[in-house]
């Protein structure tokens, strides 16, 4: 019988600062920086949900929703949405508050696929996910990023 493990397993959160150097000539985020957000919470996932090395075989979809400026906190939140044999699918939501207006708004959705690799560096099965909570199912549903 094959491993299935929860997704609050892989439920990981990054906060981060928007600072001078992650903007452009509009004091907005560069859009390659919250990839690199991106690609980063979604190996912790994937790694917290596999126990092994990951890397990155996909990113499959991203939805730059709003932009994030100076001063603004970002909140990243990722989990395994679902896997393959050696894959798994890596749901990834930010979200931008600033403090001031006290505001909190959706910036970025993606997906991407990550692949967990054993002690030879060879693609290495990985446990089944299972969904908790209906909304999760939904998003899964919807092929969504």
């Amino acid at each position: 019988m094959e491993k299935t493990i929860s997704v609050n397993v892989s439920r990981t959160y990054q906060t981060k600062l928007v600072l001078p150097p992650d903007t452009n000539h509009m004091e907005t985020i560069f859009g390659g920086t919250i990839l690199a957000y991106i690609d980063e919470i979604a190996a912790i996932s994937a790694m917290k949900h596999s126990r092994k090395v990951v890397v990155t075989a996909s990113i499959d979809a991203v939805h730059f929703v709003s932009s994030a400026k100076v001063g603004d906190i970002l909140t990243l939140e990722a989990f395994v949405l679902s896997t393959g044999r050696t894959s798994m699918k890596v749901y990834v939501k930010v979200e931008c508050e600033n403090l001031e207006e006290e505001e909190k708004r959706l910036t970025t959705t993606s997906t991407l696929t990550m692949v967990a690799l054993d002690e030879n560096g060879k693609p290495t099965p990985v446990p089944k996910v299972m969904l908790e909570a209906d909304w999760e199912k939904e998003l899964l549903l919807k092929k969504q990023p």
